[in-house]
């Protein structure tokens, strides 16, 4: 029947097209063709046929046709190692954010820490046609350095910093940041020294870091746990519990952890309450990225802090700029960190 809605769940026709939603709107296709591509061209009555007829219709738009005839995909793709973890999310909302407004869509890829994670991922991104990619890190395979060096996309990798970029680089240094929390602890007394980590790998370089700074100053007795996985409280339990059964805290001589995780460190706290350890009269607690939680604590975390939300920014500011024309190939921002002294660490009494 004329004016009615093409029926797209009737298998004998093919997808709905932009002339269906033209004829059902009542207007020209080249008419719905601006209404997709630049809104604010259409009148406001016109717009509002149009959104009816693709609401009715069901009508999706073939982006991938436009991108072939652009050479844009109006697409950037973002890999992380995982979202749950605040810092990481924080990063990608300010990503999502500054590229949504300038017209792109943002697909999220998570590689776990596994480079050959990120490589399958990659291969797959790159079928896609993206204009851009955010990889977290700088440790990749050999083989999607050269993949993503001969597809000549723009990239942009977060998180750390290395004197030979694929492309662009927004980050910090990890081995200045784990010399940061040695200097910032042996400054405050403390001369007994735990570490508990995950196997991260820009975490166990901040810890090698850490312990060769400690190493320099003559402290090389130093206990070190690294677990799989992601970080959890759990194991901030369960090492602190192992430090103990290992070495007894000696009254007169506080022992400071320091955990490559804000998450890792609340779980040493709770241990420590568990047990009435005091904090930091017995025992030190120092973490790493100050999430939301860190200020909140008992007592209050001292911690390290990276400001995700200015990486993410940072990080799509810089691919825009070279989409439009105005960045350039090796661009390296250094966003840096800060050392946040809380309740968690203290002066040691002399």
């Amino acid at each position: 029947m004329a004016g009615m809605p093409p029926d797209h769940n009737d298998p004998s026709r093919g997808a709905v097209t932009l002339s269906d939603v033209a004829r059902l709107a009542g207007v020209a296709p080249m008419t719905v063709s601006r209404y997709l591509n630049q809104p604010e061209t259409v009148r406001s009555a016109t717009r509002l046929k149009v959104q009816r007829a693709i609401e009715q219709t069901g009508y999706v738009q073939n982006r991938l046709a436009g991108a072939l005839k652009s050479s844009r995909s109006r697409l950037v793709a973002v890999v992380m190692p995982m979202v749950t973890n605040p810092i990481f999310s924080d990063t990608f909302q300010a990503i999502n954010e500054r590229l949504a407004k300038a017209g792109y869509q943002v697909l999220l890829g998570v590689s776990g820490y596994e480079r050959e994670q990120e490589q399958e991922l990659l291969e797959v991104i790159l079928s896609r046609r993206p204009d851009g990619i955010i990889l977290t890190g700088t440790l990749h395979t050999p083989a999607s350095r050269n993949r993503l060096r001969a597809a000549r996309v723009p990239v942009v990798e977060t998180w750390d910093l290395t004197p030979e970029p694929i492309d662009m680089l927004v980050g910090f240094s990890h081995e200045q940041a784990g010399r940061g929390v040695a200097r910032q602890l042996l400054g405050q007394g403390y001369r007994q020294f735990a570490l508990l980590a995950v196997d991260d790998p820009r975490g166990l370089r901040r810890a090698a870091s850490f312990t060769q700074s400690l190493a320099e100053s003559g402290i090389v007795d130093v206990h070190q746990q690294i677990f799989q996985g992601t970080p959890t409280l759990a194991q901030g339990r369960v090492g602190l519990s192992a430090l103990l059964a290992r070495q007894a805290i000696e009254p007169g001589t506080p022992l400071a952890v320091v955990c490559t995780s804000d998450t890792i460190a609340h779980g040493v706290l709770t241990e420590a309450a568990a047990r009435g350890i005091q904090v930091p009269g017995q025992l030190a607690v120092m973490g790493f990225g100050d999430m939301s939680f860190a200020a909140h604590t008992f007592p209050a975390l001292s911690t390290v802090r990276i400001d995700g939300a200015l990486m993410g920014d940072t990080a799509a500011q810089m691919l825009l700029e070279r989409l439009q024309g105005q960045g350039s190939a090796g661009a390296v921002r250094d966003i840096g960190f800060v050392l946040v002294q809380r309740e968690s660490t203290a002066d040691v009494l002399t």
